[in-house]
């Protein structure tokens, strides 16, 4: 019997040929909607979030030969996480009026239920912005809190406690608001 001298090639691999790694960039588009999330959950704004997202994947894009191939995710949270900051210090140090305090400018779609909405934005703005992050990559995102300690660069032990803490917080404003009340998902 005669052998290919290249499966790949000639697509005679089958089932047992793995499928090849995907490139850099498609890793990266793959996690598109995951930064989106996590970067409105940072900024909460539509449009800074856009911009924020914007700037992260160009810095992961521009400085792919910093990444080691361990864990992209968490390498691309921390990019938006560090510029999510430095833009932070960069506004307190110059502070300006935003579009959003604009009278003339009408929402496009309002939500669903707007006052269930706009409580829980309320409850999740008075959450340090610490708190939130973890919340966020934890509740909304799913991560382990192993990833989120590796992602923001923080102790797993601080992960737990800033959850927990936010967990209560969080439920404790809403209770208060007479929101449906959160459970913990034990």
């Amino acid at each position: 019997m005669s052998q290919s001298p290249d499966p790949q090639k000639t697509g005679g691999g089958g089932a047992s040929a793995p499928s090849p790694p995907l490139s850099f960039e498609a890793q990266i588009l793959a996690l598109l909607p995951q930064l989106r999330r996590y970067s409105r959950s940072l900024t909460r704004s539509d449009a800074e979030s856009e911009d924020l997202l914007q700037d992260c994947v160009e810095k992961a894009l521009v400085h792919r030969a910093e990444w080691r191939g361990a864990n992209i995710r968490a390498w691309a949270y921390r990019i938006m996480t560090n510029l999510h900051l430095n833009a932070r210090r960069t506004v307190a140090r110059r502070p300006s009026v935003g579009i959003e305090e604009a009278d003339t400018v009408a929402e496009t779609a309002p939500p669903s239920d707007p006052l269930e909405r706009n409580r829980l934005v309320a409850a999740l703005e008075t959450l340090p912005k610490e708190a939130r992050a973890v919340l966020m990559l934890v509740a909304v995102e799913g991560h382990s809190y192993q990833e989120v300690a590796d992602m923001l660069e923080i102790p797993l032990g601080t992960v737990m406690s800033r959850l927990s803490r936010a967990r209560q917080a969080l439920r404790q404003r809403l209770q208060e608001e007479n929101v449906i009340p959160l459970r913990s998902p034990r």
